[in-house]
């Protein structure tokens, strides 16, 4: 797997470049800045962009700019976007535009290793991977409307699908059978009013239903 990183740490970027090249990722560019990343995607063509949020000149959304711009400019390309801080707008942002290909997860998540990779991997994979943590304050800042129509468990399963977890992933983190599971999000495909269709749209648009700050 491809992947360009970009990132204005330059410890950080070398314990990324190297972590990536140990687990079996081929590095093809390393930048520091959101032009510099721009230009290696269009000369390289990744599979996968890692991205920092905030990088120079403004030290605001430059990353997050940079990947809308991926996006749609070359849609093949997934983007993991890295943040110091939860900064739940700019997952939400990214989201609203593209529902595959998509990650977004905290600095201090690189320090576990084997989830930080699983996650990099189902992004590049055209997954999505939302950190926990943007994940629960949404929660907390959301609990009304259909939102509030939600029951513990399946405001736990909707927590965990919007961090990209299949059924699977669900019935193992909440020791639970998958039966269990596909009934549970059943429930929340129709507390959130979200018409029959194919099983994976449906679960994207619960999900962006669970980052529309009108839900």
């Amino acid at each position: 797997m491809r992947v360009v990183i970009a990132e204005d740490s330059v410890l950080l970027r070398a314990g990324l470049i190297k972590l990536l090249e140990t687990a079996g990722f081929e590095v093809v560019a390393a930048v520091g800045e959101a032009a510099g990343l721009l230009a290696a995607v269009a000369e390289h063509r990744p599979d996968l962009a890692v991205v920092d949020v905030r990088m120079p000149p403004g030290h605001t959304d430059e990353g997050v700019r940079a990947a809308l711009v991926i996006r749609r400019e070359s849609p093949d390309v997934a983007v993991l976007l890295l943040s110091q801080y939860v900064e739940e707008r700019y997952a939400a942002d990214l989201l609203a535009e593209h529902t595959s290909g998509i990650g977004y997860l905290l600095k201090d998540r690189v320090a576990d290793v084997s989830t930080f990779l699983d996650a990099l991997r189902r992004v590049a994979a055209g997954g999505t991977a939302l950190d926990p943590e943007v994940v629960a304050q949404l929660l907390l800042r959301r609990g009304g409307g259909p939102l509030g129509r939600l029951t513990p468990r399946e405001r736990e399963v909707l927590e965990l699908m919007a961090e990209g977890r299949s059924n699977a992933g669900i019935a193992a983190a909440l020791v639970v059978s998958e039966s269990a599971v596909a009934k549970h999000i059943n429930g929340i495909f129709t507390k959130l009013d979200l018409p029959h269709a194919e099983g994976d749209h449906r679960r994207v648009l619960a999900v962006l239903r669970f980052l529309d700050g009108d839900a």
